[in-house]
């Protein structure tokens, strides 16, 4: 009986001890598919934004519009814009918008090349309606300038509105018309229009821009709009009511690379609505470059990290929060922020798990790998068709770019998900299970498993590559494989490190080549 015992003690021993053991393994596989899923939240994200821009009509502004043209200032900030100003001012005094309620300012932050004379040259041909003030010790950066010139306007009554732009960008005739008509309703703050890439003849990146701004300023910001919460003002389309810029201190946040994003937040936090008028469209100059793209998104990227920190009291917390503001910390608004900045993390979190789940279970692991890109596949193919209808124009010109947004190879991924019975035996000694029979095999099919991340090690390359004299050549193919996407995401990468490193906030503006045709 006491052998019997002992042995049945540790017999019932061994069965807890494999049932504990069946359970933790059981958790951990859950916890490594869940980590690999988390690879359709971007993409999951994005189809959420286009579904809500399906309800644009009926949860937009225009019930509350009406014909309403305050006397309007135009702010430009320029340093060094010689080659784009005069145009642009002569394409302000031709918006179709009453002469007497419109005034240009350009605030010219110690330039060193010729942008003071041409401005002076369009003041004598504007008397009255266009004005130069000169800082003589500028580099501070924009939002210092835009100071030095809202102390101006807000020192007397004329101001009734403001329109903060840039110096390189081109509104159509009849966009300040369109943006001011919100203005009608007292509850909104401030408004921003649709920026449309504009270089003329431009080239791969412009179009990829192009794209861009389709899905983050036409599809994003009409869902913000039903969200009810603005996440940032266009930089070069920011009009402004003299209520809403009182209300939030008279002059520009400075302590952050994202000026444009502080001041959208800050009007909804001071009970005003911040909203886009999708109709009202302005043109921009792009970068053409990876490198000109990766310094003005450094910079975009590293005030977004400031704005996320900044403002974490809000984030998720609806209930504290009163009027529009209260929408800034809804749930779904907070889920598009932290997609868009979080995800270089979950990509590597979604590499990592299924790297892992295929050592522990291969065939688990190709099964969720099969579902993490048909998922992807389906968002994919809907928000890119999606987003080309928005904008038709812009579609025909850069709908290779949309399609190639992700890269040839993340594409080729979705493909091959979706009609995977095509493609079957592809990868090389891999049966229908996933498992491989040979080195090269195994290679290939972690490769594939791994390809985000290997995308934003890409990312880097092309940077690098550009920055060579030969190496310039293959930039472009790297740039289509590894997908635009890839780009912004390393970027994103990079402005973690350099706040981390606490690097100089400065202020450097990409080099305009005056290329806009509207």
């Amino acid at each position: 009986m006491a052998d019997w015992s002992v042995g049945g003690s540790g017999y019932a021993g061994s069965s807890v001890v494999g049932t504990a053991g069946s359970v933790a393994a059981t958790v951990g596989e859950s916890i490594l598919i869940a980590f690999v899923l988390l690879g359709t939240v971007p993409l999951l994200s994005m189809t959420y934004q286009f579904l809500l821009v399906g309800l644009h009509p009926w949860r937009d502004h225009y019930n509350r519009c009406e014909p309403f043209q305050p006397r309007v200032a135009v702010l430009v900030p320029a340093w060094n814009e010689a080659a784009v100003i005069g145009h642009t001012i002569d394409r302000l005094m031709g918006l179709h918008y009453p002469p007497d309620a419109l005034r240009v300012y350009v605030i010219d932050d110690a330039s060193t090349d010729g942008t003071p004379e041409a401005v002076l040259a369009k003041a004598d041909k504007y008397p009255g309606r266009v004005f130069h003030l000169r800082r003589e010790h500028g580099g501070e950066g924009k939002a210092h300038t835009l100071n030095h010139g809202l102390r101006t306007l807000l020192s007397d009554s004329w101001m009734q509105a403001m329109l903060i732009t840039d110096a390189d960008v081109v509104y159509a005739a009849d966009s300040l018309r369109r943006m001011t008509r919100h203005l009608a309703d007292p509850k909104v703050g401030a408004v921003t229009a649709y920026i449309t890439e504009g270089s003329r003849p431009g080239n791969y990146m412009t179009r990829f821009v192009g794209y861009e701004y389709i899905t983050a300023q036409a599809g994003a910001r009409r869902a913000q709009n039903v969200l009810g919460a603005l996440a940032c003002l266009a930089g070069g389309a920011q009009l402004h009511s003299r209520a809403n810029l009182e209300a939030i201190g008279g002059r520009i946040d400075t302590t952050s690379l994202a000026e444009d994003t502080f001041t959208t937040i800050n009007t909804q936090l001071a009970g005003r609505r911040a909203l886009i008028e999708p109709n009202a469209i302005v043109y921009a100059e792009e970068p053409d470059s990876v490198n000109g793209l990766w310094k003005q998104r450094l910079r975009w990227g590293r005030g977004n990290v400031q704005v996320t920190s900044r403002y974490r009291w809000m984030w998720f917390r609806r209930g504290r929060l009163t009027g529009p503001a209260r929408h800034l910390g809804g749930i779904g608004f907070g889920c598009i922020w932290f997609t868009t900045m979080l995800l270089p993390v979950v990509l590597v979190l979604s590499s990592s798990a299924l790297v892992a789940l295929y050592f522990t279970d291969t065939g688990m692991a190709w099964r969720i790998f099969q579902s993490l890109w048909i998922i992807n596949a389906l968002g994919f193919f809907f928000t890119t068709t999606f987003a080309l209808l928005i904008d038709p124009s812009t579609a025909r010109r850069v709908w290779r770019e949309a399609f190639l947004f992700p890269g040839a190879m993340s594409l080729a991924l979705i493909v091959y998900s979706a009609f995977r019975p095509v493609f079957e035996g592809i990868v090389p000694g891999a049966d229908s299970h996933g498992t491989t029979k040979s080195l090269v095999g195994t290679i290939a099919l972690l490769f594939i498993y791994v390809w985000p991340v290997a995308a934003l090690i890409g990312a880097w390359g092309a940077k690098r590559l550009e920055e060579t004299k030969f190496g310039r050549l293959l930039v472009i193919p790297l740039v289509y494989l590894v997908g635009f996407g890839s780009i912004l995401c390393a970027v994103t990468v990079h402005s973690y490190i350099r706040e981390w490193q606490g690097a100089e906030m400065v202020w450097d503006k990409t080099e305009k080549k005056g290329t806009v045709a509207a």
